[in-house]
């Protein structure tokens, strides 16, 4: 009985807004620090067709580009994510984001005489530091959410990934002539703002029960559905998580990584081959396919909350949202079989949004399931898994375009449209119920 008033008072206390709000200061760092994050990787997806002709590329060499930017985000992942768990998300998401800064502003130093094994360097210390962002994240909304909430949570900071999306064919067309001339200042533009970041994060951030700043409603309020036994948890070593099933349901489901890599960094070769379009153009293509990825990454991470304020379980909540994501995405296997360019970018937008959806579902799939001291590293296992799977298909696809060209668009979209409904089945046979791991 005690029990159950402690839990109406935390929900009473969350409903009239008495438990206090610190902890969304925290989760607008998070979305800057993402929109920071894929600001500086979709920039080349954008310059790509410019960069392809200044440079001599063909689509094998930018293959190559972005197999190195996912090789080392798949090292990264894996040991960005044990460092976070090891000394915790204040120092690693500063680690993380210096790193990748530097790299991203290192590309503009970049040459043609240099310029393909340059490219490759740059964006392999880019991939390496990028990893760390979503185990910091997803692991701090960990710390500062209860899980009924993370989902929403996770959809708000996952959103920046999107507006970084949006930023940076806004900013290329507002930098980069249509003979690609000041191609250099756009891999510039976010190097202030990672130094205005990190100031603000080492100043904000300590876990919610170290800080001055979090009332103990708010505090009792986060820790309202964590279990004992989870708080016990403190280190776990990797050779005891990657053995829960859990752990590698996680990873299938991250395997849909591939297909949104595609879309980032594929997009803008995709519109350039098959409608010509020019630079501006392909800016506002873009952006209509990143806003809809936004409203995706909100609207998908509402979508559980919606189904568990009405009583249903957690694990019905959370397939049933990511079932209706797998189902926003089929359609794009139509991108190829239109001949307006307008429509081929409503419906790569349309799958964006349900990718970002499911992302957002399927993050907190890996807190729901794991303590929270092992989130960043199963997060980290995941997304190494996912860009393992990008660079299977740039290897592919690079070599398939320069063979048959743009007609091998068609059989990505083909697997982007039905892969998302084969991995929800998977992850369903693997966790029927999403229970909590067991240490």
């Amino acid at each position: 009985m005690q029990q159950v008033a402690e839990k109406q008072e935390v929900q009473s206390l969350s409903s009239d807004g008495k438990s206090g709000k610190y902890r969304y200061r925290i989760l607008a760092l998070l979305f800057m620090a993402t929109t920071i994050n894929y600001m500086d990787r979709s920039i080349i997806g954008v310059l790509a067709p410019t960069l392809e002709g200044i440079f001599g590329w063909t689509k094998t060499d930018y293959a190559q580009i972005n197999i190195a930017f996912k090789l080392a985000y798949a090292i990264g992942m894996l040991s960005m994510g044990g460092i976070i768990d090891k000394f915790g998300t204040r120092i690693g998401y500063t680690l993380s984001i210096a790193i990748w800064s530097t790299f991203g502003m290192l590309h503009s130093m970049l040459r043609p005489g240099f310029g393909l094994i340059g490219f490759i360097m740059a964006r392999f210390g880019l991939g390496f530091g990028e990893a760390g962002n979503f185990p910091a994240a997803v692991k701090t909304v960990a710390e500062w959410f209860p899980k009924k909430d993370r989902a929403f949570a996770t959809g708000i900071f996952n959103a920046g990934s999107n507006v970084g999306a949006i930023l940076a064919p806004i900013a290329v067309g507002l930098i980069v002539l249509e003979d690609g001339t000041n191609w250099q200042y756009s891999f510039l533009v976010t190097g202030a703002l990672s130094a205005i970041w990190v100031v603000l994060w080492i100043k904000t951030y300590k876990k919610p029960e170290e800080h001055t700043s979090v009332s103990k409603e708010e505090l009792a309020y986060i820790k309202s559905d964590t279990s004992a036994e989870e708080e016990k948890v403190e280190k776990l070593p990797w050779s005891t998580v990657v053995k829960k099933k859990q752990t590698w349901a996680f990873a299938v489901g991250k395997m849909t990584d591939g297909v949104w890599f595609f879309f980032m960094f594929w997009s803008g070769m995709f519109f350039k081959d098959t409608f010509g379009v020019s630079i501006k153009e392909l800016g506002a293509a873009l952006v209509l396919v990143y806003v809809f990825a936004d409203l995706g990454s909100i609207g998908g991470g509402y979508l559980p909350k919606f189904f568990i304020n009405r009583n249903w379980s957690l694990n019905a909540a959370r397939k049933t949202s990511m079932l209706i994501c797998a189902l926003c995405i089929v359609p794009v296997v139509f991108a190829t079989l239109t001949d307006n360019q307008w429509i081929a970018a409503i419906l790569i937008a349309l799958a964006s949004g349900g990718h970002q959806a499911w992302s957002a579902n399927l993050f907190t799939v890996a807190s729901d399931t794991m303590p929270k001291a092992a989130t960043a590293s199963v997060v980290g296992f995941g997304g190494m898994v996912g860009a393992v799977t990008g660079m299977v298909i740039d290897f592919f696809l690079g070599h398939y375009l320069d063979a048959f060209g743009s007609n091998a668009y068609f059989w990505m979209f083909l697997v982007a449209g039905c892969s998302y409904l084969i991995i929800l089945g998977i992850i369903h046979l693997m966790l029927p119920k999403l229970e909590e791991a067991k240490f």
